[in-house]
């Protein structure tokens, strides 16, 4: 999990876009924080490293429930940053669309593809988070 330099690393993104979305955001970016909070934990617990070549399955599942509140909160809010933390992780629901019908991609480009995309849902957060915080900011409900 946390063992090597690298994986404490790209925790840290994670945790500082998500610690910002939970103090500063309204209520669509802490629902996103917070879904990818637990989807990342229970990613981490569902990750099989003995058989990094074979169809991830419980991750699989995982991504496509992020997926769907993603896309649950770019239907209900109007703010574009869903649409776009939608599409990076559709990008990463579809490379296991990829690997489970066989078609033959290298597993580690299929691997750096939902780990670049899981970094553009975390950009598309940080940022939708950004602008709500501005947006009440300039509206002079915060300091």
């Amino acid at each position: 999990m946390f063992d090597t330099l690298a994986s404490q690393l790209g925790a840290l993104p994670v945790v500082i876009i998500c610690a910002f979305a939970f103090l500063k955001g309204d209520e669509p970016e802490r629902i996103a924080a917070g879904a990818y909070v637990l989807g990342w934990f229970a990613s981490l617990l569902a990750q099989t490293d003995s058989d990094l070549s074979g169809v991830q399955y419980g991750i699989f599942a995982i991504d496509t429930v992020m997926l769907a509140v993603l896309v649950g909160l770019a239907w209900k809010y109007r703010r574009a940053w869903p649409v776009w933390a939608s599409a990076f992780q559709l990008l990463s629901v579809m490379s296991h669309v990829l690997a489970i019908f066989d078609l033959r991609p290298p597993i580690w480009s299929v691997i750096m593809v939902m780990n670049m995309a899981g970094y553009g849902v975390l950009i598309a957060i940080g940022v939708g988070t950004f602008w709500a915080w501005q947006d009440r900011r300039a509206a002079g409900l915060e300091d």
